[in-house]
């Protein structure tokens, strides 16, 4: 049961960090410097003060980064290969009493998948904002974006089963979002 949940957070936390590359880590580093989250052993580092700190000043320049026009773009581009790294990182960092071949493999393929997919989903959701609005409402797509990472990882830290459950409905959501804007530009 452990491991199941152990599993859990770490695919909710994956799948915010999609949304939002540092915030998640931000979170579980938090959570983990508490005694909230217990990590892998060499994954303690993250729970360190100084990891804490540069995790904040990362995830508030994040934030800064996505209100900007034309960056906001750019910035997805960078953050998805991060968003993948972090996903993965938010797997196996959890994942202590596994063997390393299944902790690295179970974290590459849910970790890696989850924020991939939520990444992809919000990419194509931000590019077919920016086509029609020119710009003027990926601020409201930003904020959505930061808000649901926030509560997709404070929601994996507290209820880790449940927040496998959000991922799978906000999935689902944001495809036919993406889905039905693309079939209204044809």
């Amino acid at each position: 049961m452990q491991i199941l949940l152990a599993l859990a957070l770490g695919i909710g936390l994956a799948a915010a960090a999609g949304l939002r590359v540092f915030l998640p880590l931000l979170v579980l580093a938090v959570a983990a410097h508490y005694g909230v989250v217990p990590l892998a052993p060499s994954f303690e580092w993250l729970a360190s003060l100084p990891a804490i700190t540069m995790l904040g000043i990362a995830a508030v320049a994040e934030l800064a980064a996505y209100y900007i026009p034309g960056l906001d773009n750019l910035l997805d581009t960078i953050a998805a290969p991060l968003a993948l790294m972090a996903g993965t990182l938010m797997v196996a960092a959890p994942l202590a009493q596994l063997p390393p071949w299944v902790q690295w493999s179970a974290a590459v393929v849910a970790g890696g998948g989850a924020a991939g997919m939520m990444q992809g989903l919000t990419s194509l959701l931000r590019a077919k904002s920016t086509l029609t609005t020119g710009g003027l409402a990926n601020p409201a797509v930003a904020t959505g974006e930061w808000g649901g990472a926030l509560l997709l990882s404070v929601l994996a830290i507290l209820m880790p089963l449940l927040a496998v459950a959000a991922v799978v409905v906000v999935a689902l959501l944001l495809y036919r979002l993406v889905r039905r804007l693309l079939r209204q530009s044809r």
